[in-house]
């Protein structure tokens, strides 16, 4: 059996406001009949909607301790990075133990992430992040970053629309009509491309940016507006169709470009990431003082460390009479259907992961070489290395 002498520990997300799980009822039931011993901390599906009855009938046993959930499992599945535990007083980070394999969305080169992964490496964790799983066609069931990318873009369009004090549509109303909202969306990823059919949707003017040809042809295919940022091809586009980390000419040359439209918008939607680095910062603190009072910018890419200067990681702010909403955990907040895709991704990360009952790190396979962050106490991800180099703290 596959998983046969593995034991895998379920804790209930930490994080404010997180409502992920990452295993349901229905990929326990793969595991445990693939031979694996399943722990869950009690609650930990409550915010998704699954009981622990649920998983208990599916073969798992139920942990109250999370302590021993931690001790007793070798491989620990979460949604979000190891976080400050408030009622045991300790980071999840000293819950790990040294050669346990964590699986999670650790974000490692994102900077507010640096001391974490640190942590992880100087305990002798195995981490691997689901952020940094390659766009190639074997990984893309395993490909949680996508998954989650659709309900961001989704969500952060609704957040916006709740929040400005004014219609996204054109309204015709008894004394006279009243204009639509303008909405900018920076970066036609995944996410991006959500948030333009969602704006769209909503009625509302939609103008895409984004530096990759053929995200600019797949928003126009959404009958949206591009923006040219003149950005040459052979600079714009990395490796497996992802957007390439500019130099700081080509980011100046990128912010003047949109700067005109930033101060046009009502709403802007930031969601451009270059996989495993720090998010380049587009929207400068001018740009967002040059925005009508009442604007709003949702900061997707708040994980990777955001694309404007003025975001807060997991808080929502205001300068200049602009609401700028750096909320860390969008998906969480549509926890049933985000869980049911994640949970699936990660089941089928940790199933190419183990062979025979063994947890194998095949650095031959590009899933697993380019997602393992820790290893043997040192860090091994290149992105969070560059990262840290950048700023001087390696």
């Amino acid at each position: 059996m596959k998983y046969a002498g593995l034991t895998i520990g379920v804790p209930k997300e930490i994080l404010a406001g997180e409502r992920r799980v990452a295993a349901t009822p229905e990929t326990v039931t793969s595991f445990v009949k693939g031979g694996a011993k399943v722990l869950i901390e009690t609650g930990a599906g409550l915010g998704a909607f699954f009981s622990d009855e649920a998983y208990a009938e599916a073969g798992a046993m139920i942990y109250t301790d999370v302590k021993a959930l931690y001790q007793d499992a070798q491989i620990i599945l979460k949604v979000k990075e190891p976080q400050w535990h408030h009622e045991l007083q300790i980071h999840e980070t000293q819950l790990l133990r040294e050669g346990q394999v964590l699986i999670t969305f650790l974000h490692p080169a994102s900077p507010g992430n640096h001391k974490m992964v640190q942590e992880l490496a100087k305990g002798g964790v195995t981490s691997l992040t689901l952020d940094s799983i390659p766009r190639i066609s074997r990984a893309q069931t395993m490909d949680a970053l996508t998954s989650m990318s659709t309900v961001a873009g989704y969500k952060a369009v609704i957040m916006a629309a709740n929040r400005i004090p004014k219609f996204l549509p054109l309204m015709g109303t008894a004394v006279g009509m009243i204009q639509p909202a303008q909405v900018l969306v920076v970066g036609v990823g995944v996410a991006g491309l959500q948030a333009l059919a969602t704006a769209k949707r909503l009625g509302a003017v939609v103008y895409a940016a984004d530096i990759r040809p053929d995200a600019q042809e797949q928003a126009r295919s959404l009958g949206i507006r591009v923006v040219d940022l003149g950005i040459p091809q052979e600079l714009a586009i990395g490796e497996g169709g992802y957007a390439k980390h500019l130099s700081q000419k080509w980011l100046e040359h990128e912010r003047k470009v949109l700067a005109e439209v930033v101060a046009q918008s009502d709403i802007v939607i930031l969601s451009a990431l270059v996989p495993g680095k720090e998010a380049p910062i587009l929207i400068t603190e001018e740009m967002v003082r040059s925005m009508k009072p009442g604007s709003m910018i949702v900061d997707i890419s708040i994980d990777q460390g955001g694309n404007c200067a003025l975001t807060e990681g997991g808080a929502v702010t205001e300068h200049y009479g602009v609401i700028v909403d750096g909320t860390k955990n969008i998906p969480g907040t549509m926890p049933t259907s985000s869980t049911a895709m994640f949970s699936k991704n990660v089941f089928n990360f940790v199933e190419n992961l183990v062979q025979n009952g063994q947890i194998v790190l095949n650095m031959d396979d590009e899933i697993i070489r380019e997602t393992l962050v820790t290893k043997g106490g040192k860090i091994v991800h290149g992105g969070t290395l560059e990262s840290m180099r950048s700023r001087g703290e390696i």
